[in-house]
């Protein structure tokens, strides 16, 4: 099997360059620390590889509601912005091209990584059955989350939009939206853990509808 393709260069639809058409998928690393800022180590880690055409960044949490696992990044204040814009430029430096994964966990998570107590959020009050979560407090079953109000909803999407900006001000080359896996954008596609009675649930059409408008605040926001 011929390699040529693989290895020649590609320019995307919107004019990014890149050396190949190898693309490194987002893996969550678990490195940046309580405070969620990246760090030296996740520069070091990337800038290892910067072979791949493109690398996609670990998922990264849009919000403080967003958060659901140890230590992964965050994009929703001034010194996690700064802290991925050193990242950025070690891979630039080195060649490399870099987007960041955007990310809610909506229900795959648990009140032991919220301040205040609450509850996660989710399209409607289901658990994930047969699992648990990794939590600050040790290994526990996740619980019943809180149905988000459909006056809630917009400010969940003005998150998407203020981290993209963010990621454009850290110097990315792009931003992918994190929208599979069972996190809170796949929850409310699915029939199973979406079952609202208001315009962002019951058809295909509603239950779309929250990441209709993520994608079109994302893409209205960045170059």
């Amino acid at each position: 099997m011929s390699t040529q393709s693989l290895y020649s260069p590609i320019s995307t639809r919107d004019g990014l360059e890149v050396a190949n058409r190898v693309v490194m998928a987002p893996m969550t690393r678990a490195r940046a620390g309580e405070s969620r800022i990246p760090n030296a180590m996740m520069a070091t880690y990337y800038e290892q590889r910067v072979a791949a055409g493109l690398i996609i960044t670990e998922a990264t949490v849009v919000s403080e509601q967003g958060i659901g696992w140890l230590n992964s990044p965050g994009i929703y204040n001034d010194a996690q912005t700064e802290g991925w814009r050193r990242v950025v430029d070690t891979v630039h430096r080195a060649g490399g091209k870099i987007s960041l994964q955007l990310w809610h966990c909506g229900r795959a998570s648990h009140r032991y990584f919220f301040a205040d107590g609450g509850l996660p959020v989710a399209p409607s009050a289901i658990a994930i059955a047969d699992d648990h979560s990794h939590t600050p407090k040790g290994k526990v079953p996740y619980e019943t989350p809180r149905a988000l109000e459909t006056e809630e909803i917009p400010r969940i999407v003005e998150d998407y939009r203020q981290a993209a900006l963010r990621a454009q001000a850290a110097g990315f080359d792009g931003v992918e939206i994190h929208s599979a896996n069972g996190y809170l954008l796949d929850q409310f596609l699915q029939a199973r853990t979406n079952r609202r009675e208001d315009a962002y649930g019951g058809s295909i059409a509603n239950r779309y509808r929250l990441l209709g408008d993520v994608v079109q605040a994302v893409t209205g926001a960045v170059s």
